[in-house]
């Protein structure tokens, strides 16, 4: 199971990491294609600045001028402002006509278009030389945010793949813990029909004898243990009972089962909590706990159950002094299949998380663990709203 689990989370790694090229790839793209369209604007305004230089030769082919002149008039998205060695406008393309009949906003767009690209100087006889002052067009801008935009998205799409995975497993193997549930109820009932059936047969020769009585109690429970497992998976019916009762029932049931060296004690409210939950189901998450610590502590230490209520909130910690869990341990506690025991399945966490969690939508968690300390679960129960 350890190395399935290890093999599993390889996998997973491998396809972030790829994913993740994926990623870096499609940014690094784009950033390659928007330079490359910088590059092409760049091209087309040198190509207008040669066009303009052109056009102001006397002795220009007049048949190449209006070639000059639609390479100028073509131009409709690249903003430019043409001036002179002075820096007085000449012309403007692409410019909000606000800019060009506020001398101070035009000097201001002059001089950030000079700041990412250097102007273009047009030679001219006698000195007169203009500029060229330009600057992206509005699609090369909106092009900027492009690979943010596309990674935010990516990015998003991987999170939600992850998500949905993850909750797909964790069906899935809700299903098969279900299933297994399920067969084991159906097994130990064909066994458990003939042990009832030698109970009667003992009770007709010894009816009051103290081993039949302690016999018949034991095939009760055996019965009731069948009933919590052929329930996993179904929809329990939760009734309003007093939770303070089904805790002492437990408590008092276990008490006599677990080793003496342990010492067990139960510390809780005088007072009914009546609370919506299955007494089948809730016995079981209860008991299995206590049966978690007394194997923590290895058949030996003190072992408390403490019932309590803090507003409309009910809480039940099992609490031990035994060996404690590294904090790996404490992570995987709960996860299907996971067991600190050599011969455990671990089923027993994983299902009393799912029977507190989706079925009494209550909460259950590692309160408290510490090497050598001991642990503390926590059962967190929310008394239903008053009418």
């Amino acid at each position: 199971m350890k190395r399935l689990y290890f093999f599993s989370k390889i996998n997973k790694w491998i396809i972030y990491t790829i994913l993740t090229a994926v990623v870096i790839g499609i940014i690094l793209s784009s950033s390659v294609m928007i330079n490359y369209l910088r590059e092409k604007e760049t091209g087309r305004i040198k190509s207008i600045a040669t066009a303009m230089k052109y056009m102001q030769d006397v002795n220009f082919d007049y048949r190449l001028n209006e070639l000059s002149l639609n390479v100028i008039n073509e131009n409709e998205d690249i903003p430019f402002i043409l001036t002179d060695k002075k820096g007085n406008l000449i012309e403007s393309r692409n410019i909000p006509e606000e800019v060009r009949n506020d001398p101070a906003r035009l000097k201001a767009v002059m001089r950030q278009m000079e700041s990412r690209y250097p102007p273009f100087e047009i030679q001219l006889p006698e000195f007169n030389n203009q500029f060229i002052y330009y600057d992206n067009s509005e699609l090369l801008n909106n092009l900027r945010f492009y690979p943010y935009v596309l990674a935010l998205f990516i990015g998003g799409y991987i999170a939600f793949s992850f998500w949905f995975l993850r909750t797909l497993k964790k069906t899935d193997e809700g299903f098969v813990w279900a299933g297994l549930a399920k067969e084991t109820a159906h097994q130990i009932g064909t066994p458990l029909s003939s042990m009832i059936g030698w109970v009667e047969i003992m009770k007709m020769e010894d009816e009051n004898g103290m081993g039949v009585k302690e016999l018949e109690q034991d095939v009760n429970r055996l019965k009731t243990i069948s009933e919590r497992f052929s329930k996993i998976g179904s929809i329990p019916d939760l009734n309003d009972l007093d939770l303070t009762e089904t805790v002492q029932q437990n408590f008092d049931y276990l008490k006599k089962r677990i080793s003496t060296r342990v010492e067990f004690s139960l510390q809780k409210t005088y007072e009914e909590i009546m609370i919506p939950h299955s007494r089948i189901l809730m016995s079981w998450v209860i008991e299995n706990l206590v049966k978690n610590a007394v194997d923590a502590m290895k058949g030996e230490g003190k072992l408390e159950i403490l019932l309590y209520k803090k507003n409309r909130t009910v809480y039940i910690d099992v609490k031990d002094n035994g060996s404690g869990m590294t904090k790996a341990q404490a992570r995987s506690v709960f996860k299907p299949g996971y067991s600190t025991k050599k011969r455990g399945w671990g089923l027993g966490l994983s299902l009393a998380n799912r029977v507190v969690k989706e079925y009494h939508n209550g909460e259950i968690k590692l309160s408290q663990t510490e090497i050598g300390k001991g642990t503390t679960f926590r059962i967190t129960l929310r008394l239903p709203k008053e009418k």
